[in-house]
């Protein structure tokens, strides 16, 4: 199968402008049901974002609620999240380096 296709994502929802693609590589072709799909989510996940900093900032009563664990499990005191964008992105640079 072709290699995957990274794609980056602006924080603030923006798409970067559309330059036209200097290397020619195999383009993967996503189904209209795809795209439908990842923006639905997309679009979904950006509402709740919205309504968990409004309940932070007191705007409102009800809504979404973040979980957080009462009891922390020890066996997971030193648990450290992957950033998993800046670990794309180092893929992403190091692909490039051993290719030139």
């Amino acid at each position: 199968s072709p290699a995957q296709k990274l794609v980056f994502n602006r924080v603030n929802g923006k798409r970067p402008q559309v330059l036209p693609q200097q290397v020619s590589a195999p383009e993967e072709c996503y189904t209209l049901a795809h795209e439908e799909n990842v923006r639905f989510v997309y679009e979904a996940w950006q509402q709740v974002e919205q309504q968990l900093d409004g309940s932070r900032s007191g705007e409102s009563a009800c809504g979404p609620v973040q979980y957080v664990e009462k009891n922390p499990n020890p066996g997971l005191k030193n648990f450290v999240p992957i950033d998993l964008e800046e670990w794309w992105a180092q893929q992403f640079l190091a692909k490039i380096e051993n290719c030139s």
